[in-house]
């Protein structure tokens, strides 16, 4: 048994690089946050007030996570239903990245909701069937529990459960088909929400289509974070790798650019289709106005970056247009809740997040990755494991 000050030795030993020390001072600073957040309540961290009752954490953190955690739908539909096999090995890094998302999504809102013992009220005791957040909630709950099985046959390969994996093998179609409903479902609804504030929302942004906005805006949001995050796992991640997964992210990342760029494109149609129906092309060209132009260009910029890399077989564009495309529907994701909500309220009662919403939306992020490296690391997600053959 290693005695007291070995033990700091080798503790100290693993943060002897300046990525393990800055994620070791974000977590020690969430921690503490939460410590205020629980002990002192949720006024002790956050500006959240009457007119904003919404801040960064459902922006940031719960908007833009769900967006970019589509990808574990997206590549199931490929996969399962169209038949894709060669989606085969990122589906389980698309279906690790979409489980944990929604997992911290979830425990974000622990931290958003005033009362969070009664998160779980919508689904268990008191059931709104008329509000639209009780679609949200009872869709992404149920899609959560989809996702938990789904993901689970990846520890039970790594425990050797073989019954329960042979189990939950002839679970997965039904389940994959169930999932890719309840994800449609809640995509949409989430632009929903918005739909019922027609006075608060700057015209640019609010449009009776926002649940269709949404829900497209996810598709390609989910196909450009699965080229994203591999793009970063084989830089930082390559030794878990076994060859089928480290030889084949090309190939699948020219698909994945192919069915970007026809969803980007058909979403920047509707976009102005939208727009133009609403009568809203006087607002363009005004304060607002530029960070909308700034939104459309992040959409058919990469679109064509996507065409044009599939077509010349440029990889290192696809991976570019990737990251502006996720960078885009996190801006668009943001401008709706924060920017073009409450637009027309004076400066003063204006909201901008604290350091303590900062800080916690910061310790979610780094805490998904900690536990996506951990798990990449320990189980067969960026590998095959050798005893069992990989899913048909």
């Amino acid at each position: 048994m290693l005695k007291p000050s070995e033990l700091l030795k080798n503790t100290l030993g693993l943060l002897n690089t300046p990525g393990n020390i800055i994620t070791a001072v974000i977590l020690f600073c969430g921690a503490v946050a939460t410590v205020m957040r629980f002990g002192w309540g949720i006024g002790a961290v956050t500006n959240l007030d009457d007119y904003y009752p919404w801040g960064l954490w459902i922006g940031f953190d719960l908007l833009c996570g769900v967006a970019l955690a589509a990808g574990g739908f997206t590549l199931a539909a490929g996969y399962y239903i169209f038949g894709f096999n060669n989606l085969r090995s990122m589906w389980r890094p698309a279906l690790t990245t979409a489980f944990f998302g929604y997992a911290f999504v979830i425990a974000d809102l622990l931290y958003d909701v005033g009362q969070p013992w009664r998160l779980p009220y919508p689904v268990f005791v008191s059931q709104g069937t008329t509000s639209l957040l009780f679609t949200v909630g009872v869709c992404e709950f149920f899609y959560l529990c989809v996702m938990a099985v789904l993901w689970f046959v990846i520890p039970c390969e790594w425990l050797g459960w073989n019954k329960l994996r042979a189990m939950l093998m002839k679970l997965i179609m039904p389940l994959v088909a169930l999932g890719i409903i309840l994800s449609t479902l809640h995509q949409s609804s989430l632009g929903g929400l918005y739909v019922m504030v027609p006075s608060k929302m700057h015209p640019l942004w609010y449009s009776s289509w926002l649940p269709v906005y949404f829900f497209v805006s996810s598709l390609y949001a989910g196909l450009s974070m699965v080229i994203f995050e591999g793009t970063l796992a084989h830089a930082g991640m390559h030794k878990y790798m076994d060859e089928n997964h480290a030889t084949s992210f090309d190939g699948v990342s020219l698909s994945l650019a192919r069915g970007a760029s026809l969803v980007m494109m058909g979403y920047f149609v509707i976009k102005i289709g939208g727009l133009t129906l609403d009568n809203g092309w006087k607002y363009v060209f005004s304060g607002y106005g530029l960070l909308w132009l700034l939104e459309m260009t992040l959409v058919i910029v990469p679109a064509f970056m996507f065409a044009v890399g599939v077509r010349e077989r440029r990889y290192g564009m696809i991976r570019l247009a990737a990251g502006l495309s996720v960078f885009g529907v996190m801006l668009n994701r943001m401008d709706v809740s924060l920017v073009a909500y409450n637009y027309n309220l004076p400066t003063h009662l204006k909201y901008f997040p604290s350091l303590g919403e900062i800080t916690l939306s910061l310790f979610m992020l780094v805490g998904l990755v900690t536990v996506y490296r951990f798990v990449c690391a320990k189980m067969p997600v960026l590998r095959d494991h050798p005893d069992y053959k990989p899913e048909a």
